[in-house]
This record gives structure tokens, sequence and C-alpha cells, in this order.
């Protein structure tokens, strides 16, 4: 059933005139950062946990119950930065951590801190809510991914025994049960696909099978068998992660059932559940989704791992079958919501993500607290800045896919990439994305007379489309967001796609009570946004009319930022009255937007991406 497959890190190059800086921050900046945190006794003690664990240091476990994840997931991150750049510091750093985990490993595979070192004799006794194979596996993704990146399997190896533990221990003639938060799920489908060992697909078929066979809670997505939840419920990263391992599963296995329930759960978010920032899990109520339509603004939680993990699944669903929805999806969340999370410096990071703020409020009410100003630089439950990293180091990946002949283009980033079809042909795009409509693709098939397909993903949101093949126009037409162009190509063959960026005016489903009456910008793919910077507070009295002309100017935050301004309105109170019966006064304001990605990068104060019309 797997359409596509994933290209391996040395076949993928990231070139880009947006991402490529991000990536570079993220390479020197942030993950240094990370691992300065992790291995600080005060800030983190997420190293220092394996390093006692090692016997190389005395003390008491520290931190959350899941706090190896955070070091696992730096480590995975780190694998990707290599395998695009050299670098002996981060190298080394890695190899060290990588010593303590073994050194810690227990000699049949075990390891996680908190239970070696605070409760030894509590090893799975609550699968529920200690998040030991939650832990397992981060581990194991982070040893694929890091001998992928270095062919070394130091770390390949401490999680091929732990995993070994995990399928000697659990299944349906073993020990019962699922794991509270999913993940070893689609680590072990991924440990499945890099050396074929069937227990690891059986073991993880095992945990979703298994999960809402016995009695259980909407939280934890327990509370039906997978095939029969419709709608998303519960902990959004859980739940993200689970729908990942199902569309994972199904495309191993051909089950056309589990298929169908991703693309209803699919469903359900797109069209019920999700803010336009590409944010999941509305309250912070347990982090969790909330009815249709629940979708507050100012005390959602849309934390940055769901995000992240949703731009997982709709990878899945990608290799499944090309549908330029999940592409679009991965947009959506890559510009927006997850870029939003770090500072543009690289220095602080945002757990939750609201798409409006009014200093002040954060702490006033219990909805409001998680709502900052301003991003943390860290947080005692640190699990979304690393994860952020590995995400984003590894974006390549999602770019690109091949299968059945062709060779597909799922997101128009700048870079190369090296594919088997035809006899083998590589691929450079030359993007100004997403400032700019236009992108290059260039064909160099190593064999004369290849004959292939190329597909090209063409955003939702476009307009105005032109396509030629060597400068001349053609039209292939497009099928599921897909343009596809099957010919015996030869070296050099370009085709351009230009299509215009207009500002694009974006309403709500009339059921979504806090967007009434108001419209949200969109340019491409990025989401706007208002700042008390620019505009002056209080935010809600400012209107945008519907006639307004919105001119784009370039920002000064990041090279080639379009920044959007208009000519609209702002009340203004008559009296010092709470409440009158004069209508407020009204006079011109020169409004101004910014990306949503770049807000809270200056002074704080007030922010908002709805506005009144």
């Amino acid at each position: 059933m797997r359409k596509q497959t994933n290209l391996p890190l040395s076949a993928v190059a990231v070139n880009d005139g947006f991402w490529s800086g991000i990536q570079s921050i993220v390479q020197n900046t942030v993950l240094p950062l990370q691992a300065d945190i992790l291995e600080d006794r005060e800030k983190s003690h997420a190293v220092e946990n394996f390093r006692i664990a090692a016997g190389e240091a005395e003390g008491e476990f520290q931190g959350m119950i899941f706090q190896d994840s955070d070091v696992y997931k730096w480590l995975e991150a780190v694998s990707y930065s290599l395998a695009a750049k050299p670098d002996q510091g981060l190298n080394a750093r890695a190899d060290e951590m990588i010593r303590l985990i073994g050194k810690a490993q227990q000699e049949d595979g075990y390891i996680n801190t908190h239970f070696i070192l605070k409760e030894p004799d509590r090893k799975w006794s609550n699968l529920r809510d200690d998040h030991e194979l939650y832990c397992f596996g981060h581990l194991i993704e982070a040893g694929v991914a890091h001998v992928q990146a270095t062919g070394k399997r130091n770390l390949l190896n401490i999680a091929v025994r732990a995993a070994d533990l995990i399928c000697k221990r659990f299944g349906s003639e073993k020990t019962q049960g699922v794991p509270g938060h999913e993940e070893i799920e689609l680590a072990l489908l991924r440990l499945y696909r890099v050396n074929g060992k069937k227990e690891y697909l059986e073991t993880a078929r095992y945990f979703i099978d298994e999960r809402g066979q016995t009695p259980g809670d909407e939280y934890r997505q327990s509370h039906l068998p997978v095939r029969e939840q419709t709608e998303a419920v519960g902990h959004s990263v859980r739940a993200m992660y689970l729908y990942t391992a199902m569309a994972d599963l199904a495309a191993e296995t051909n089950d056309v059932s589990l298929v169908d329930a991703c693309r209803t759960l699919l469903d359900n978010i797109l069209q019920k559940k999700m803010y336009i920032t590409g944010g999941v899990g509305s309250t912070f109520h347990g982090e969790a989704f909330s009815p249709a339509y629940d979708l507050p603004n100012d005390t959602v939680y849309a934390e940055t791992c769901a995000s992240i993990g949703c731009c997982f699944f709709a990878r899945r669903m990608l290799e499944i079958k090309p549908d330029g929805q999940m592409a679009d999806l991965i947009e959506r969340q890559i510009y927006n919501t997850v870029l939003a999370s770090m500072r543009l410096d690289g220095k602080r990071f945002f757990y939750t993500n609201p798409l409006e703020v009014v200093p002040g409020l954060s702490g006033v009410a219990p909805a409001h607290q998680h709502i900052l100003p301003e991003r943390p630089e860290w947080h005692n439950c640190a699990c979304c800045p690393p994860n952020l990293s590995r995400l984003i180091l590894s974006l390549g990946r999602y770019a690109w896919g091949e299968g059945d002949g062709t060779v597909y283009a799922h997101l128009w980033l700048g870079g190369s990439a090296r594919f088997s079809v035809g006899g083998g042909v590589s691929v450079t795009c030359e993007s100004g994305y997403p400032w700019k409509g236009d992108v290059l693709y260039t064909l160099s098939p190593t064999f004369a007379n290849a004959e292939f397909c190329f597909a090209v993903h063409i955003p939702a949101w476009c307009r105005d489309v032109q396509i030629s093949l060597n400068g001349s126009p053609i039209n292939p037409g497009e099928k599921d967001g897909y343009i596809t162009i099957k010919r015996v190509w030869e070296q050099g063959d370009t085709v351009r796609i230009s299509a215009a960026l207009p500002v694009l005016r974006t309403y709500s489903h009339p059921a979504v009570k806090g967007n009434a009456g108001q419209t949200a910008l969109q340019r491409g793919p990025i989401v706007y946004c208002f700042e008390q910077e620019d505009n002056g507070a209080p935010l809600s009295a400012l209107r945008l009319p519907p006639d307004a002309d919105i001119n784009e100017v370039e920002g000064k935050m990041l090279t080639g930022m379009v920044v959007l301004t208009a000519n609209g309105l702002q009340e203004e109170g008559n009296t010092s009255a709470l409440y009158t019966e004069t209508r407020p006064a009204v006079k011109s304001a020169k409004l101004t937007a910014i990306p949503y990605f770049a807000w809270g990068n200056r002074s704080p104060g007030e922010m908002r991406v709805w506005i009144r019309e």
C-alpha cells in the first residue's frame, strides 16, 4: 500500500533562501544551547540523571518522569544536523551522551533513569501514566536517525537491545497493556524498516490493535478500538503520535480499515478542530482536543509538539496516497505554529501557541496561565524545544518522495534530492518561497531516454498558476493537488512553477464563536497577525474594512519578509465610563500585520490573528 518511500538522509540537501537560515540557527545556536541546558544540573538535570545511573556521579533523579526523552530527541536532531553538516563539537557531545546512556542501560536492555534511580521496584507497573514506553520510543527513533546520519551503530545497538526487551515482554500471549502516551508504536515501525525484524512490526501492531479493547479513557485515546474512533479526542500530542503509527502500520500491512480510520480522524481535525495557524488541541485542560468548533483564540493551548506530530501524521498519509491536502497541512504547520514556537534568534521557545494575547491576563485565571507574551528560555516539561529541532533539521525529507515510477515534490523547498526512478535522477529546486511564488526544478537523469513522472504539489491557496517545461508553457492538468508530467527526460530539463501570491482574507465557520465578524489575513502559506508594537493598544479596537486595500512592504526582521499594511479604523472611547449609550467614535488608523511566526520578537505587548471587519 505504501505508494512512496522516504529518501535516505544522504540523498537530500536543503539550500533554501528561507529555511537554510533557520536550519543554520538551529544547528549553530539551538542545539548547543539545548545541550548546555540538558547538561545543567539546575535547569534540566537530564544528562546528570544518566551520569548517576551510569555510576559516574552521586545524587538522586530529578525532573519529569519522562526526562530521558529530552536527551533522545536532542540526539535525533543532532543526527539530522550531522547528516547535513559535519560538526566535531556536536559529534563529540553526542558521543558522550550515547556513552552515558549505554553505560546506564541495564543488562536486559532496560533503560529509564527515573525507575533505575528512584523506583526500581515499580518498573512496568503503570503503563498508563509512567511514560516508560514513550521514552523507549524516542530512544529507538534517535538510534535509527543516528545510524542513518553517521553510519555509527553505538546508539542503534542500545536502541535494539531496548526494542528486543519490549518485544520479549509485551504481546497477546505475554504481558498485556498499552502505553498511556503513544510513541513506541511508530518507533518500532521505524526500526522495522531499518533491519526488517518482524517482531518489531508485530509488537507495534499489538499496541495499536490492543488499544481500546478494554475500558479506557478518551484522554489517552483508549476509549474505543482505533478503527472505531471517528473523532479526535484527548491529549493532542498523544493523538497525533497514535494516528501517525496507525498510518504507518496501514502502509506496511495494506490495512485498508486503518487507512479509513486515519482519514476519518484527519477529516474531523481539518474540518472542525484546527486553528488557521495549524494549531491543534484547543484546551489547557489536559492539553487536549475539545468539542467541534471550540477554537478560542485567547485560551488556546495548541502545543508545539501537537503541530509537529500533525506533520508526522500528514507525511505518513502522503506515503499512502499523494494528496495535496496533506502537503498543504504540512505547509500550514511548519510556516506558522511550528516556526512561531521559536524566537527568531533560536534562544527562547513557546510550549503553547496563542492566537490572541493581552499581557496581564496571564495568571489572573487558570484558563490563561499558560498564555505568555514572551517565549521562556526553557520549560520544566521540555518536550517541545528538542522536538522542534528534530523536525526543522529533517525538513528535507518532507519535501520529496518517490514511488510507482514518480518523483514527487511535496513542498516548494530549495535544495536537491537524488532518486532511483528512471535508473537514477537528481533534481534541484531553486525557490523564492514563501515570499515569492516562483519555483524552478532542474532534472538530471543518469541515463539517456529515462522515462518517468514528475509530480509537483500546487498549494491550495494558489491563484493564477503558470507552468512551463524548458521555457515553453504547458498545461498538464491537476489531480489531487499535484500536476504530473510524464515524459522521456533529458539532462538539464526544467520545470518552472509561477504563482501569484495575493493577500487572502479568511473567514471561520459561523460556529466558531470567537471569530464572528472577523477576518484573518494569509499570503501564500503565511498567516499574519497584528502586534501592539505596530498598531497600539487595545488591538480589539481596530477594524479592517472589507473594501480596504492591503499593501505589501518589506519587513526588517528577516531577509525578504513581507509585511502587510492597510488603511483601517480605530474605535475611541468617548468617556471613561465602562458602559455608555453613545456609540464609540472612530478614527482612521494605519494597520500593520506581520507573519504570525515572527510575533513576540520585539517588545512584549498585545497580539491577535483575527481582526474585526
